[in-house]
C-alpha cells in the first residue's frame, strides 16, 4: 500500500513536471504545487482510462498518462491565471 502511494506521488510529480515543460513561459509554481497539479491530473487520467476500459484506475497506461499530462497542463494555466489575478489586486 505504501509503495503504491509513493509510486502514485512520484508519477504525479513527473506528470506535473512534464506539463510545466510543455507549457510555454515561466510558471511561478512551487514543487508542491507542481506535485498537487500532477496528482490531480493523474487522478483524472486514471478515471478516464478506466472509463474507456484501457486499464484499471491505478494501472499505468498510455491513455491515462496522456490525459493526466493534458489535465495538469490545463490546471497549470488555471493556477497561473489565479495567481496573476491576486498580484494585480495589490
Amino acid at each position: 500500500m505504501i509503495t503504491g502511494l509513493i509510486s502514485f506521488l512520484v508519477f504525479g510529480l513527473v506528470v506535473g513536471a512534464i506539463a510545466r515543460l510543455i507549457k510555454p513561459g515561466k510558471q511561478n509554481l512551487s514543487i508542491l504545487a507542481t506535485l498537487g497539479l500532477g496528482v490531480v491530473g493523474s487522478l483524472v487520467g486514471g478515471l478516464v482510462a478506466s472509463t474507456f476500459g484501457t486499464g484499471d484506475f491505478g494501472e499505468l497506461n498510455i491513455l491515462g498518462a496522456i490525459v493526466a499530462i493534458v489535465v495538469a497542463f490545463l490546471l497549470i494555466g488555471v493556477a497561473e491565471s489565479l495567481s496573476n489575478g491576486r498580484r494585480s489586486v495589490r
